[in-house]
């Protein structure tokens, strides 16, 4: 390529960022309101893990599943960083990772598209020694495992 074609290229990368930048500058673009319908608010401020799961999944019963791994460290010398991994063999719609001695527990939900492996990885926020749960929506029913996690510094303003 040469120095012209790569210039044009810049130059056309530069404008179309910019225009998109001035956009959602003023309002005209708004990705947060073709969210918001799908957004579980509820779960994500209730105070009780069964309001949680209630709010970001429709229903608070859950079936407990050896189909449902979670893995994070036994000892997290930081509550602020967290790292958690949620594996399944289930067909999963849906994953929410809640902490649940956190104030809000609800932490995520993953929405799973079509033939998505069940599986993510994050890193969360605890406030104290806590189970993790992960609960998974799969066939129109709730599916749930958890793991213990001891918390030596909070990460909750602990």
């Amino acid at each position: 390529m040469n120095a012209n074609v790569k210039r044009r290229l810049f130059l056309k990368g530069s404008l179309a960022g910019g225009a998109v930048g001035v956009a959602v500058g003023a309002g005209l673009l708004a990705p947060q309101s073709v969210l918001a319908a799908a957004w579980p608010a509820a779960g994500f401020e209730a105070k009780k893990v069964p309001d949680a799961v209630k709010g970001a999944l429709g229903s608070a019963t859950t079936e407990a599943s050896d189909k449902i791994t979670v893995k994070a460290p036994d000892i997290a010398e930081n509550g602020a960083v967290v790292p958690v991994t949620v594996s399944t063999d289930l067909a999963a719609e849906s994953i929410a990772v809640i902490a649940e001695k956190n104030p809000t527990p609800l932490l995520a939900v993953f929405e799973m598209g079509p033939g998505a492996e069940g599986y993510v990885s994050t890193r969360i926020k605890m406030g104290k020694t806590g189970d993790v749960i992960a609960v998974v929506k799969a066939g129109g029913k709730l599916y749930s495992a958890r793991k213990g996690v001891k918390v030596t510094i909070g990460g909750c303003g602990g």
